[in-house]
């Protein structure tokens, strides 16, 4: 099966005035006007579901409150003393599942109290003050840390040991610390550097030093970590990226979504950067909403969101999937691909089989659709990677799914010793690992909800843990 048409790939699909326009800020910044009418909606409950429903335990009637009274500046202090990446976690946490979710209000109004908009009101304007930093270090301990990737839970980690008086050396393969937010979100969701900002005022409070361009690549390399550091945290992320195992897949005009939008985001001129006109992505949850979203920004006339269960099944929340159809995003369910069709080595479309469930497993009802395309963007889950495929021991400890065999940890870290659950590092509540002195948190612990706000929090546990076990008596 094969479709004839040329694949239309090419940057420069609009002008220069339009690539600023869809990829300005996506929700604007609030008036101190508006922040003030705002709080005054919080009812400042005094068991408040909003602070259990936030991974980090944000106190959210106190800064609220405190917004009402005019004091952002103590108002950021209670957001930071709980989520000292606060800034980008109002952008990009998925509120309406989490605190808002939760808000009395949104019971007796349908609406909630816009939680997420007050909590970088009062961060934006910290960062943006004469004096952003609100934080200094305890005595020095003379204990050093070592932390294995700068992303959410990396960073937390080493800000909230720097708070308690250790030395911490963050060691990370990319250029830029930053991890998920710096390469991993959509343009329009963190706009002006925003990422890197927030990097600089964490590192602002002293005694943290960032090495990058270090590669995780052998058990070795962990050991000497352990060595040469009293303990040792490991919040490198995922990796890897699931494979399709479908015929076409290494097709020209086939990408992983992720490196998709990394790409994007390192892109200083957008213009420069090629798009199909019809673009298909293949997953349902944020990552593929935002590879989905940002072609459609870039100039594609069609881009199709595919995903092989019900809309209930997504992992992009409600309205994450809204935010799409608003952007022209065309969102089918209930196919599953079963191969990817080409032209002249270039990939022209996708063939789906429309699924239904049947006792809760999914079975092809025997219909084909066709949906056309210049580019597919694959956006269907990341693990630890360079587990190989011939080894059946490996493949069954990983769990569900296929394994890009060139790309990962997951050999380096089964070869170190530690214990790995589905795929991914197994740790206690506190983050501590099999290996005595290893801690872990984010996406690349087990049991998690692969959230950048509960990233956050596993580096507050883990540091908070490691510094117990560094000043026992």
């Amino acid at each position: 099966m094969s479709i004839s048409s040329s694949p239309d790939v090419r940057p420069g699909r609009l002008s220069a005035i339009e690539y600023a326009r869809h990829f300005a800020d996506a929700t604007p910044r609030l008036t101190q006007a508006q922040a003030v009418l705002a709080a005054e909606r919080c009812l400042y409950c005094a068991y408040a579901p909003c602070i259990t429903a936030c991974p980090t335990g944000i106190d959210v009637p106190s800064f609220i409150k405190r917004i009402s009274d005019g004091n952002l500046r103590g108002s950021a202090r209670a957001i930071l003393e709980a989520n000292p990446l606060g800034g980008m976690c109002a952008r990009v946490c998925p509120t309406e599942n989490l605190c808002e979710g939760a808000c009395v209000r949104t019971t007796q109004q349908g609406k909630p109290v816009a939680i997420g908009r007050l909590q970088r009101h009062a961060v934006d304007a910290l960062m943006e003050s004469a004096r952003p930093q609100l934080f200094t270090r305890t005595a020095a301990t003379g204990r050093r840390v070592a932390v294995v990737g700068a992303g959410p839970a990396g960073l937390a980690c080493a800000h909230t040991l720097a708070r308690l008086g250790h030395e911490v050396v963050i060691f990370d393969a990319r250029p830029k610390a930053g991890g998920l937010n710096e390469y991993g979100l959509a343009s329009y969701k963190t706009p002006d550097n925003f990422a890197q900002r927030e990097v600089q005022w964490l590192l602002d409070i002293g005694g943290i030093e960032i090495r990058t361009g270090w590669k995780l690549e052998t058990s070795e390399q962990l050991d000497a970590l352990r060595k040469d550091y009293d303990a040792l945290f490991l919040g490198m992320g995922l990796v890897g990226t699931h494979r399709l195992g479908v015929p076409g897949e290494d097709l020209g005009n086939v990408q992983d979504a992720v490196d998709f939008i990394s790409t994007l985001r390192q892109t200083e001129d957008l213009s420069t950067l090629p798009i199909g006109r019809r673009v298909v992505v293949i997953g349902g949850g944020m990552t593929a909403v935002d590879a989905a979203v940002q072609s459609r920004l870039l100039g594609a006339q069609s881009v199709h969101m595919v995903y092989r269960r019900g809309p209930e099944a997504m992992s992009a929340s409600t309205a994450e999937q809204e935010w799409a159809q608003t952007n022209g995003v065309t969102i089918h369910h209930w196919l599953a691909p079963q191969e990817i069709l080409g032209t002249g080595g270039q990939a022209s479309g996708v063939c789906f089989a429309r699924q239904q469930s049947v006792n809760g497993k999914l079975t092809a009802t025997g219909e084909l659709e066709v949906i056309e395309a210049d580019m597919v963007f694959k956006a269907i889950g990341q693990h630890l990677g360079n587990c190989s495929p011939v080894d059946s021991k490996l493949k069954l400890e990983a769990g569900r799914g296929r394994f890009h065999p060139s790309r990962g940890w997951y050999r380096v870290l089964a070869d170190t010793g530690l214990t790995l659950e589905g795929g991914r590092i197994a740790t206690d509540a506190v983050g501590l690992t099999s290996l005595p002195g290893v801690w872990a948190g984010g996406d690349c612990r087990a049991g998690g909800l692969d959230l950048t706000v509960e990233a956050v929090e596993h580096g507050k546990q883990s540091a908070r843990a490691i510094h117990a076990q560094l000043t026992a008596v």
